[in-house]
Parts: C-alpha cells; sequence; structure tokens
C-alpha cells in the first residue's frame, strides 16, 4: 500500500505563488495526480503526471500550474503561480496506474493539505 503525505499548504494573497510537495512512502505510482475539493463541491481534476513527466492539466490551471515529479525521491510537486481566490481548496495527492483526471481512477490518497488564497 502506497502512503501519501502532502505539504505546502498556507494562507497567501491572490497573485502569489505557492509550492506543494507530496512525498511517497514508496515508490511512486506510473501516474500521480493532484487534485482539489472546495467547501461544497465535488473533488476535481487540477493536474496529474505519468513517471515519464509527461503532464496533463485542467483548464482552469493551465498556465499558471506547473505538475513535476522526481522518481529517485519518490515525489511530485505542483507550483502554483498567480494564484486566484476560486483556486482555494483542499489539495489532494494522488496515485495511480492510470493516465486519466478520473478521480475513481487513483487508488491512493494524501491526507490532503490547505490552499487559501485571499482577494
Amino acid at each position: 500500500q502506497v502512503q501519501l503525505v502532502e505539504s505546502g499548504g498556507g494562507l497567501v494573497q491572490a497573485g502569489d505563488s505557492l509550492s506543494l510537495s507530496c512525498a511517497a512512502s514508496r515508490g511512486g505510482t506510473y501516474v500521480m495526480g493532484w487534485f482539489r475539493q472546495a467547501p461544497g463541491k465535488e473533488r476535481e481534476f487540477v493536474a496529474t503526471t505519468r513517471i515519464d513527466g509527461r503532464t496533463y492539466y485542467a483548464d482552469s490551471v493551465k498556465g499558471r500550474f506547473t505538475a513535476s515529479r522526481d522518481n529517485a525521491k519518490n515525489a511530485v510537486y505542483l507550483q502554483m503561480n498567480s494564484l486566484k481566490p476560486e483556486d482555494t481548496a483542499i489539495y489532494y495527492c494522488a496515485g495511480g496506474e492510470v493516465y486519466t483526471i478520473s478521480v475513481e481512477s487513483y487508488p491512493y490518497w494524501g491526507q490532503g493539505t490547505q490552499v487559501t488564497v485571499s482577494s
């Protein structure tokens, strides 16, 4: 069983940047994804990274967020720039074996880290 732990969340102002990290207890999975969930909303896709580094982003974060991974460190990262209040959510790191945006396809999840963007 893969254990994932996110870190790096916090309170920032609109336009600021924030970096999130996710560490796996053992070797990372074929795909590592980032999802977020705001109060009253369903968990939504943010970005996913394949083991070879290829990434795919949700339209809402394209051009602002960058996902990357370091397989040697069993870690995945999310660099968030030009943050907006609508980015406020709990951000979750997820692992799976399918390169997909579907929440249901990721069997491994971290505990989440809160990102709050003030206006």
